[in-house]
């Protein structure tokens, strides 16, 4: 492995740009998807950028990705809140991961203010809207290549 890392995408956010722009951007999935790719690109990056509405594929997703990824990037979105078993199976991972919300948890309701994820992640990015990608892409890279 080297230089190989997974963005995870929990429920909803195959919807992007369709559901609560206010909240997401307009940005569409699919734009998210190829800005990605594009910037690892640039940084000689491989990327796998997935997502599921199932906390049990989240979990196999993420537990598959020990043995393939030097780092990992997720948005859990709602099942940052609720999870425990993403939590367990993110703790398991043991290289660098960077939780990512598009909107500001801590700007919304009570019950999204506790990340049960955050505990167990490298470091975060809040509240930058899809732009937070690029910058949890870049300081994943940045992190890896330090760590080699």
């Amino acid at each position: 492995m080297n230089n190989k890392i997974i963005i995870i995408n929990g429920p909803n956010l195959n919807l992007l740009g369709e559901r609560e722009q206010s909240q997401y951007g307009s940005t569409s999935f699919e734009q998210l998807k190829e800005n990605c790719i594009k910037k690892a690109k640039e940084l000689s990056l491989e990327v796998n950028f997935t997502q599921s509405n199932i906390e049990g594929e989240l979990v196999n997703i993420i537990q598959d990705a020990r043995k393939n990824y030097d780092g990992m990037i997720v948005n859990a979105a709602g099942f940052t809140h609720t999870s425990v078993a993403i939590r367990d199976a993110l703790d398991l991972f043991k290289k660098p991961i960077i939780e990512l919300h598009i909107s500001n948890i801590y700007k919304r309701e009570e019950f999204r203010h506790k990340s049960l994820i955050s505990g167990v992640v490298t470091g975060g990015i809040f509240g930058l809207g899809s732009e937070g990608y690029i910058l949890a892409i870049i300081s994943l890279q940045k992190i890896i290549q330090n760590e080699n």
